[in-house]
């Protein structure tokens, strides 16, 4: 019964080609999408949160979540190539598992995008108020920029950014593919910046104890880390886009992982070396969680020059400022402050296109397809998405925020491992441009991998997951149940405007007047 209304390949191909993108898109093109959507908020701020649960231990954190996210990535890349349409793990779980999975899967894309988006949104706030405070003097107060997880009210510089790309995304005109390529850039260099002055000064003493909460800290830690690389699936969303999918889509997904894998380790590793990344306890020798009180509490205890990684909300800034960098730090506060716009942006484009194909299917009302007549964008769903983002944004901590996004990523992850499997025993001989090497090793690692790490999420944001489902499973009854395109008699009557390629990556025409 779960497998009702399977939407044949041939079929999701064929509606694509009546409402289709324009695809403009290259290999180079789609690595660095995925670089620019990878690289962010998970190595520039969750190295703190991993320390509070590993400590140096999360250096193996690091490839743990990377190896999940590479057997996943390889298990996207087979699938991506074959169904090169928008929809990402929804539209593939549609063509296999049939509507009601690939209701969930849409559902649990939108938990992803757009909590990560808030969450990146927290992370450039953390940076911003960093910034202000050790290069000009300026300090914003502390109930004005953490929600009240953190001891604060609002954090209104997470929500002035979530509209200022929000803003950007409706407009869509070609300053955004100058502006994505830029801002990636200056990630990229800023990171280097940090591997070339961090790395020489590493000492031995400070990988010890290298595990201070055991490997379930390790572990666990993993699960919040997996958030800092779950941005290359933004790439399969850009499918339909893209030239030449079967080739350039899975060198897009599996070369911007290799990068922001090297990447992320060479940073750890000089974070951990050059300054120490132990976990703070409290008073009385107890572990700590992050995003708490009772830390952010601890934690105003020890401010101070030598105030601990754990606590800071602008890692990597702090730690080129406490090895004798102070410039530098600022400097690379100001490379993320410039930068980590560029995975909002993502974030919220993908999330956009989730549910463009969404409704393409019928499955959400059509006003969410509809497009702006001047900017030729997607405008209601991007205003929508946009507020969503930004009022979790204003309350919630980057760290709670990661992890419910990663609750979301994980099911949608293992969906897509379970259908390349199905689809491999329903569907052998058609085309693969790309297969999944040992498919039937890699795509059962993916599935343990995925929950395994779900597994030692909190426990908050593994209750999350089921009331969003839950909540999606109601609105897919009263709704997209009854108004699917799936059923019978309720074929669309009008294919509607032609969306068309992503303004965030290809110079296309300025709008109208």
């Amino acid at each position: 019964m779960l497998f009702w209304r399977v939407k044949p390949l041939d079929l999701i191909l064929k509606t694509a080609e009546k409402k289709a993108l324009k695809r403009q898109l290259g290999a180079f093109q789609l690595t660095m999408l995925g670089i620019g959507a990878i690289i962010g908020t998970g190595i520039f701020v969750l190295t703190a949160e991993a320390a509070q649960k590993a400590g140096p231990g999360m250096m193996v954190s690091f490839v743990i979540a990377g190896f999940v996210c590479a057997v996943a990535a390889l298990c996207y890349a087979e699938l991506a190539a074959m169904v090169p349409v928008s929809g990402s793990a929804y539209t593939y779980s549609y063509a296999v598992l049939g509507e009601f999975v690939a209701w969930l899967v849409g559902w649990a894309l939108i938990l992803e995008y757009a909590v990560a988006a808030s969450a990146v949104s927290v992370g450039w706030s953390g940076y911003l108020v960093g910034l202000l405070k050790h290069s000009v003097g300026i300090e914003i107060p502390a109930a004005l920029a953490t929600g009240p997880y953190a001891g604060g009210i609002v954090n209104l510089p997470a929500i002035f950014i979530g509209l200022l790309v929000t803003a950007l995304l409706i407009r869509g005109t070609k300053e955004s593919a100058v502006f994505n390529a830029f801002l990636v850039t200056v990630k990229v260099l800023a990171l280097c910046a940090f591997i070339a002055l961090a790395i020489p000064v590493m000492k031995d003493t400070n990988f010890h104890p290298f595990a201070p909460l055991g490997n379930a800290g390790i572990v666990g830690a993993a699960a919040s880390i997996f958030f800092a690389y779950v941005g290359f699936d933004a790439v399969s969303t850009a499918a339909e886009e893209t030239n030449n999918p079967q080739r350039n889509i899975p060198i897009g997904l599996i070369a911007s992982l290799v990068v922001c894998t090297i990447f992320y380790l060479l940073v750890a590793a000089g974070a951990i070396g050059s300054y120490g990344a132990q976990p703070v306890f409290a008073a009385d020798g107890s572990p700590l969680s992050p995003g708490s009180l009772e830390l952010a509490a601890r934690c105003k205890e020890l401010a101070g020059d030598n105030m601990p990684l754990v606590c800071s909300s602008e890692a990597l800034a702090h730690v080129l400022r406490m090895i004798g960098h102070p410039m530098v730090g600022n400097l690379l506060g100001l490379a993320a402050f410039i930068a980590l716009p560029s995975v909002i942006l993502m974030m919220i484009y993908g999330q956009t296109r989730i549910f463009f194909t969404m409704s393409r299917d019928g499955l959400l009302p059509p006003v969410l397809s509809k497009v702006h007549p001047r900017f030729n964008t997607p405008h209601i769903v991007t205003m929508m998405t946009g507020l969503a983002v930004m009022i979790a944004a204003a309350f919630l901590p980057v760290g709670k925020l990661a992890d419910i996004s990663n609750s979301g990523t994980l099911f949608a992850f293992l969906v897509v491992s379970l259908a390349v499997m199905m689809l491999r025993r329903s569907d052998p001989t058609r085309h693969r441009p790309f297969r999944t090497p040992l498919v039937w090793i890699i795509a059962p690692m993916s599935v343990i991998g995925c929950m395994v790490l779900f597994w030692y999420l909190p426990r908050d944001a593994k209750l999350v997951f089921p009331i969003w489902a839950a909540i999606g499973l109601f609105f897919y009854f009263i709704y997209g149940y009854r108004k699917s395109h799936m059923k019978p008699g309720n074929a669309p009557v009008d294919d509607g405007p032609t969306l068309e390629a992503a303004p965030v990556f290809h110079e296309g025409p300025e709008p109208g007047p």
